[in-house]
């Protein structure tokens, strides 16, 4: 094996943990790919036997790509496309590869990624890493140029803006599926008080078409999201439901004559449903890994 073969095959071994980071950082599976591709490009072109910690070093790298990444899409905003659902991680509830279960490690939910999109990059950075993985401050300040004190204090500030906004999903992943079968039942029915029972008061819809049907649109509070009983009738029989696993929390993967329609994600807080996230942008759902969920 020369030495380029070994320093591919050592690659490899850090590409979930790489993957997951960039995900949680960017929400997209796509960039997140083309994020983790970017470090073994300078990887390559580095001085590799001066790297004492490659999984840190990897991981650095990962972390100043994915924050460029994020200031050039937050300076975009305003002309680009509009805001939508970060990608689904969708397994089934009986196996999940090693990449997806890193992916899925600590359950980082749609409810959730999409309460990031709303800090800075810097913010975002200082609490994936610290919070999520567990990166000390002093090396996070170089990342963001900022002081070890400093960086602390985006990872507090972040902590601040997204406390209460994602809730936390019940552990149990067969009582989720318990109640996201109850609201099957409710919506095939069009149950208008069944489904008002099933969600909590301050339940959030986020339903994402794709840009053709205006991109992300969210509906709060249970009354407006119970209203859509006939909406979740229409979808609940005329497409063939899937239960899955999206992001560690059960969800459903619907199917039209074979062909992924939805994917839905269901974060139960409390026995109750606090969010509804619907990804249904044909596009999108086409790129989704989904065997072992689909026929």
């Amino acid at each position: 094996m020369t030495a380029a073969d070994r320093l591919a095959a050592e690659f490899e071994l850090h590409r979930p943990h790489l993957k997951a980071v960039a995900y949680r950082m960017l929400g997209s599976l796509t960039d997140a790919d083309d994020a983790v591709q970017e470090a073994w490009l300078r990887l390559a072109r580095a001085d590799a036997d001066g790297i004492d910690n490659l999984g840190g070093w990897l991981t650095t790298v990962v972390a100043r790509v994915c924050l460029d990444m994020l200031r050039a899409r937050k300076g975009r905003r305003e002309e680009a496309t509009p805001d939508r659902l970060p990608d689904p991680v969708v397994s089934s509830e009986h196996a999940a590869d090693p990449e997806q279960q890193a992916l899925l490690a600590d359950s980082v939910g749609l409810a959730l990624l999409v309460v990031l999109d709303v800090l800075t990059p810097a913010e975002r950075l200082a609490f994936v890493l610290h919070d999520l993985f567990g990166l000390p401050f002093d090396q996070i300040a170089p990342i963001v140029d900022r002081t070890p004190v400093a960086a602390k204090k985006l990872a507090s500030r972040a902590r601040q803006r997204i406390r209460g906004a994602a809730p936390t999903p019940d552990g149990d992943l067969v009582a989720q599926r318990r109640v996201v079968d109850a609201f099957l039942a409710a919506a095939r029915g069009g149950d208008f008080d069944a489904l008002l029972a099933l969600l909590d008061p301050d339940v959030v819809l986020r339903t994402d078409g794709g840009v053709l049907t205006g991109g992300l649109r969210v509906i709060s509070g249970a009354a407006a999201v119970a209203a859509r009983a006939d909406t979740f009738r229409r979808m609940a029989t005329a497409a063939a439901t899937h239960p899955a696993v999206i992001n560690g929390v059960a969800g459903l993967v619907n199917t039209v004559d074979d062909e992924p329609f939805s994917v839905m994600s269901f974060t139960i807080a409390d026995g109750r449903i606090a969010a509804i996230d619907i990804l249904s942008d044909a596009g999108r759902l086409a790129r989704l890994d989904l065997d072992g969920v689909t026929p």
